[in-house]
């Protein structure tokens, strides 16, 4: 199953079509994800379990698909995303202790190229 690769190509086309019409105001959403994720006092591979945290925290596939990649591109360790996952669950309660599960789904998915 594919679920999680589906998701994110499919938002990825999407993604692209919206940027037609609406081309600066993507592309300044572009600069700001770049912005945002870049080594600072924290590194990307932290930003990135921040943004998974929130993604799951949120309920949000595509988020869950696009961070979980980045964070397999990254070198996460299932421990580490289980981690961050933990802090999700205990701020954002039951609903997110089901999209975390489906997180290691999309990670065990990403990690299969």
């Amino acid at each position: 199953m594919t679920k999680f690769k589906d998701i994110t190509s499919n938002i990825s086309g999407n993604l692209n079509e919206l940027g037609k019409h609406i081309p600066d105001v993507m592309k300044q959403f572009s600069g700001l994800v770049t912005a945002g994720t870049q080594d600072g006092a924290l590194d990307k591979k932290t930003k990135e379990l921040i943004a998974i945290g929130i993604a799951v925290a949120n309920r949000c596939d595509g988020c869950i698909g696009f961070h979980t990649k980045t964070l397999v591109d990254l070198g996460v360790t299932e421990q580490e995303l289980s981690e961050a996952l933990g802090v999700a669950i205990f701020m954002g309660g039951g609903p997110s202790v089901m999209y975390a599960a489906e997180t290691i789904s999309a990670y065990k998915e990403f990690l299969t190229k």
